[in-house]
């Protein structure tokens, strides 16, 4: 597969990620997100995945790799307010890392 393909497999993926956490919001923040920030919301989730050092963080007895919900959400809230996206409500934007990490869990990729 060429890179062209990893891109559009991506992109398929962010697209169906954002629909699953539209559904998943309450009903009271369901429009309160567009999709461009719910995109760039997982653009960043995933620069915390990558530079926080929890992938690399090894299982518990059990398994596990604890992920701490509260950290991404700061660290979204700070990201965001840097990058001009906008001022977001940490309790808001926890029901968004919430969704992502279903979603997740749906696809069998976290437990």
């Amino acid at each position: 597969m060429g890179l062209e393909d990893d891109f559009l497999l991506e992109d398929e993926d962010d697209e169906k990620t954002v629909e699953f956490i539209k559904n998943f919001l309450p009903q009271d923040l369901k429009d309160k997100f567009t999709d461009d920030e719910l995109y760039y919301f997982l653009d960043v989730m995933v620069d915390y995945y990558s530079t926080s050092g929890c992938l690399d963080a090894q299982p518990d007895a059990d398994g596990y790799v604890n992920i701490d919900q509260d950290e991404i959400v700061e660290y979204i809230v700070k990201e965001a307010k840097k990058d001009g996206m906008g001022d977001f409500n940490p309790e808001d934007i926890l029901f968004v890392v919430q969704g992502e990490m279903e979603y997740g869990n749906s696809l069998g990729q976290v437990d």
